[in-house]
């Protein structure tokens, strides 16, 4: 490093400053014009996902071509909702489904809950066990609902759970489901369609919304509506940003790096193929996406990876900070992790879009982004401070930070209300036009700087741990 020492020593101080005011303006530049082409990229796209070709005006006889799907839900300590969401899942408007709960060595009354409420029973089960696991303790069937089964294991984590749902699922597609989430009836019709119409797919994913707020009765969302805490409202904005246009741009280039794992659609065999969800991964669902898209590009396999906007999973987003922090540090961990694992996608000659852009763009603006945000704040901080740059400067820069992000958020709104208006009515538009602006005055640099603890944690190689979700029940209403 002597050689860099040498040579920064040998340019006028100056001019470094001139460099990285250059440098921090231009980044923040080049962040604001990406997701700009991804919102241009999700208004084109957005055209084909409307509400005019909505599933129930298609003939019953369509629905005999859709294949039977398990709908799997891992649950740790979810006794709070748990009811609700098996209710939800087991009224879901699908041919044919069954739904596999597993029970991931809770340590509240989650299994407890199960078998009350559902009149659980033990039953001799075996399976080929395609995938490892932690220990299957029993599995259960239910005299009351013969659509659903429960497995219950010791803890080994989300990705374990889901590993174990799959080597007990009987049918060829399945769903992985966020146990604090509910999927609107119609939404596994619209999102298994896919699987029929491009024989190619692989996986597909939905949208995930804030159900906070909303009414809910017995595992069914009967009126969304906005939360009275600015918390999770800001959360729907950001969710809206990320839904709205971040997945669905990336969507018609087939580079979409992740579903959520709290509603996403997968072709069970390939799974299997690609040896399941990463036990050691905090970012299981990610992770799984992108080694998806490297098996099979590397391999030149055809394939599709879709989102769809319509179909849509309800979730309770956290409503205290302490919550959120822990959420955003994995989240973070999560995605370092994905594209660490899955490096050799990266302008490898065979990636395509996803290897050469999308891999590119999460690698610089995702994974090293939130280190050169706030390296750009404290920049602008100390310089304002010192007098080092001009006040012209500043406002430039301010503008391009803080002002293009608003301009994002306030698109992703307007999205929203060309296509799926949920939150109808002028005085809902309004609250969700404040938080927009809201949100990038410090809610986004509080997030920033979670995900550059969740970086630092990431690189001192500390243990990765899930956390408790506090639950507020808002989906266990009436």
């Amino acid at each position: 490093m002597e050689w860099l020492t040498n040579l920064l020593a040998a340019i006028p101080g100056d001019r470094i400053l001139v460099w990285a005011q250059w440098f921090f303006l231009g980044y923040f530049i080049a962040l604001a014009l990406g997701y700009l082409s991804l919102n241009v990229l999700a208004m084109f796209a957005i055209g084909k996902h409307t509400r005019a070709a909505r599933t129930e005006y298609l003939p019953r006889a369509y629905h005999a071509f859709l294949p039977p799907v398990s709908v799997l839900v891992p649950a740790y300590n979810e006794e709070a909702n748990i009811t609700s969401s098996v209710q939800a899942m087991l009224q879901l408007a699908y041919p044919e489904h069954e739904v596999v709960v597993i029970n991931d060595g809770s340590k509240d009354s989650t299994l407890a809950v199960l078998i009350k409420d559902f009149d659980l029973y033990p039953v001799p089960e075996s399976t080929d066990q395609a995938l490892s696991t932690q220990t299957v303790r029993a599995v259960y069937r239910s005299r009351s609902q013969p659509l659903l089964r429960v497995v219950d294991k010791e803890n080994g984590g989300k990705a374990d759970a889901l590993n174990a749902g799959i080597n007990y699922s009987r049918f060829p597609l399945f769903c992985g489901v966020d146990a604090d989430s509910i999927i609107q009836r119609d939404s596994l019709l619209r999102i298994v369609r896919m699987f029929v119409d491009d024989p190619d797919t692989i996986a597909a994913g939905g949208t995930v919304r804030i159900a906070n707020g909303s009414d809910v009765d017995a595992g069914n969302l009967v009126e969304a509506r906005l939360p009275r805490r600015w918390l999770p409202l800001m959360q729907i904005v950001e969710y809206l940003r990320a839904f709205m246009f971040g997945r669905l741009g990336w969507e018609p280039l087939n580079a979409l790096l992740i579903i959520s794992g709290a509603f996403g659609v997968f072709r069970k065999s390939v799974v299997v193929e690609v040896g399941g969800y990463r036990h050691k991964s905090i970012g299981e669902d990610m992770e799984l996406v992108v080694r998806l898209h490297r098996y099979m590009r590397l391999a030149r396999r055809r394939y599709r990876i879709h989102f769809l906007p319509d179909p849509v999973c309800w979730t309770e987003a956290p409503e205290d900070l302490a919550t959120l922090r822990s959420q955003r540090i994995r989240w973070q961990r999560g995605l370092l992790e994905s594209l660490s694992a899955n490096a050799r996608l990266c302008c490898h000659r065979r990636g395509g879009v996803v290897g050469w852009v999308a891999f590119p763009f999460m690698l610089i603006f995702e994974a090293i982004g939130p280190l050169l945000e706030i390296g750009g704040y404290v920049f602008v901080l100390v310089m304002a401070l010192t007098g080092a740059v001009s006040p012209t400067w500043v406002m430039a820069f301010m503008l391009v930070a803080i002002g293009l992000g608003i301009l994002i958020s306030v698109l992703a709104l307007l999205l929203e209300e060309m296509s799926f208006r949920i939150y109808p009515g002028k005085r809902s538009i309004m609250r969700l036009f404040v938080a927009a602006l809201a949100e990038n005055l410090g809610y986004r640099q509080l997030n920033t700087w979670w995900r550059v603890r969740g970086t630092w944690q990431w690189l001192r190689g500390k243990q990765a741990k899930w956390g408790e979700m506090k639950r507020s029940g808002s989906l266990s209403k009436r």
